[in-house]
């Protein structure tokens, strides 16, 4: 994506899905039409919700509980799936905090060089660091 000339991109990372996901929901309301929430993963997965919900017993893997890594293929990445599962947070002595800083959603907001202060104070606000 290329922005248009004044157009500025705001990068911001929270700890949770929720406070990401609230803070989007602020910003669309002042008026930021281009903002969208994403899960950093330091393997390049992405979450699936049918496969890691554990509640209604479709967790397909380990990995894919902790990691969100549900979607990576079984034949294909078979040693990057070994990789995984001997990752710190797969199991119980192992620490989530090293995910992308324990700020593992990023929030990406595209605006006008007048809102900028005010898309940096919501996101602030919602406990975001930009």
């Amino acid at each position: 994506m290329q922005l248009a000339p004044g157009e500025r991109s705001i990068l911001a990372f929270f700890p949770s899905s929720t406070k990401a996901e609230a803070c989007s929901k602020a910003l669309q309301e002042a008026g930021l039409n281009e903002v969208r929430v994403d899960r950093i993963s330091r393997y390049g997965v992405e979450a699936d919700s049918v496969f890691n919900n554990p509640i209604a017993g479709r967790a397909k893997t380990m990995t894919g509980l902790t990691l969100f890594s549900a979607d990576t293929s079984t034949i294909n990445d078979s040693d990057s799936r070994v990789l995984m599962g001997a990752d710190p947070s797969v199991y119980s002595m192992g620490r989530d905090d090293e995910m992308a800083g324990g700020h593992a959603f990023l929030l990406t907001a595209v605006t006008g060089q007048e809102k900028v202060e005010e898309a940096v104070n919501l996101i602030k606000q919602h406990g975001g660091e930009v």
